[in-house]
């Protein structure tokens, strides 16, 4: 396995000592490169551009400094009863397929999707990730949804040889039995599963949950909380879970998402200590 950073570790969206100004691309490539990290996660809402000619700028210094951009994150949610909100909640993740062609990455993060009957985050925290439906509607509803919407943006996705990379991220995919619903559904060779290590924090066995989700996994999110969690802390077994990936067949990236409390110029460089530790090369 190799290990990569996301650009969340760098900020978290004012939500960390960090501050609400986020470093550079450039300064990210180049902590990853001093660290000697093999991959940066670049997350959607970071971009300050999109245009092809700075994507490619963007490609050209990650390759200098020996980074390869893993992944880019979307961000969408198919779960509406609104068709044409639908479809341009689909067109919003097929323009990330295209920034991840243009950049030569081989996935993009994908959301299952939930209701937002909970719009506040700390409320949905609070329920452990969960919300009811939209009066009138069924869990089975917004499935189906995700799963109509999964079938094409897959099918777009191979044509430009990109994987969806589909996360348990609350809501539908709370549970693998959640993101497996979807995976079967769209049943295309271009979903596959991005692992959250730190998401099934609130089931009964998490490590249970990993394992199901494993053999399907073409990333992985390797949650740390340095400093106490920002929202929770999971108290992850990294040497347990390299086991089960292990197991599974999983040989591609971690790439740490660092969510505590710890400033990240501390908390990443720990973090890929720890990491490493679980891996065997510390």
């Amino acid at each position: 396995m190799k290990l990569g950073i996301s650009s969340y570790s760098f900020h978290r969206f004012g939500a960390g000592p960090e501050g609400k100004e986020k470093p550079s691309f450039a300064a990210m490539i180049q902590t990853c490169a001093n660290l000697g990290i093999d991959g940066l996660e670049l997350l959607g809402v970071h971009f300050d551009s999109t245009q092809p000619e700075d994507l490619h700028v963007l490609k050209q210094v990650a390759f200098q400094h020996g980074i390869q951009i893993i992944a880019v994150s979307a961000h969408h949610n198919f779960v509406t009863p609104d068709p044409e909100k639908r479809r341009q909640q689909l067109d919003v993740l097929c323009r990330w397929i295209d920034v991840a062609h243009e950049l030569g990455a081989p996935a993009v993060r994908a959301f299952g999707g939930r209701w937002a009957t909970r719009p506040k985050f700390d409320d949905f925290m609070a329920a452990r990730g969960e919300e009811p439906p939209l009066e009138g509607y069924s869990d089975d509803d917004g499935y189906r949804w995700s799963v109509d919407a999964f079938k094409i943006a897959s099918y777009y996705a191979g044509r430009k040889g990109v994987t969806l990379a589909l996360e348990n991220h609350w809501g539908f995919t709370a549970a693998a039995a959640g993101v497996l619903r979807i995976l079967r559904g769209t049943d295309s060779p271009w979903l596959k599963v991005a692992l959250d290590t730190g998401n099934f924090n609130f089931q009964p066995d998490p490590y249970g949950e990993m394992a199901q989700l494993a053999p399907h996994a073409i990333m992985v999110h390797a949650k740390t909380y340095v400093g106490g969690g920002l929202y929770y802390t999971a108290d992850l077994d990294y040497h347990r879970i390299v086991h089960l990936l292990n197991e599974a067949g999983f040989d591609g990236y971690l790439s740490i998402e660092f969510e505590g409390q710890a400033h990240p110029n501390r908390g990443i460089p720990e973090s890929v200590a720890l990491l490493r530790h679980a891996l065997g090369g510390g």
